[in-house]
């Protein structure tokens, strides 16, 4: 039997966690204004993931990765955690901006400049980006608004509410 590799280690621990949150999620408070139960929601979220976790662990048993030398220099120190950096600075731009903008501008304007910034950098994707995510940004606002019944925060640019 081989050693347990990363991604095996990895699912063991989310499948644990799903199972530690699922079984928390049971002592959330009972509300009367809902028309559901206030924990079906994090508990479809734990479901959804421990069937990708347990995807995870399936794959990394069946198939185990193999690590090859790449010829490619990988950038070192920060350079590493470069998206990562992208992506918390967007988000906190967003954050910052959520008075002004709104959820719903706001939302529009991470999404694209994530894509954007993370993904090929071409002129010719600009428009695809913000095709994606003014689409992706509109149907999570009409589910929340219409679906679920949750005014999300208006901007002082745009009101909705």
């Amino acid at each position: 039997m081989g050693r347990l590799n990363r991604d095996t280690l990895i699912a063991l621990v989310l499948l644990v966690f799903c199972g530690v949150m699922f079984s928390a999620s049971f002592e959330i408070e009972v509300t009367n204004y809902g028309t559901m139960q206030s924990s079906v929601w994090p508990q479809v979220v734990l479901v959804v993931l421990t069937v990708f976790s347990l995807g995870l662990l399936g794959q990394s048993i069946v198939k185990p990765r193999t690590v090859e030398a790449s010829a490619e220099a990988v950038p070192g120190g920060l350079g590493r955690f470069r998206n990562a950096l992208i992506v918390y600075a967007l988000f906190f731009l967003f954050l910052l901006s959520l008075d002004l903008l709104g959820m719903l501008l706001g939302g529009i304007g991470f999404v694209f400049l994530a894509l954007t910034l993370l993904g090929e950098p071409s002129l010719k994707r600009v428009p695809l980006h913000l095709l994606i995510a003014v689409a992706m940004v509109g149907i999570m606002w009409s589910i929340f608004t219409f679906g679920l019944g949750v005014l999300l925060p208006d901007g002082e640019l745009l009101q909705l509410n």
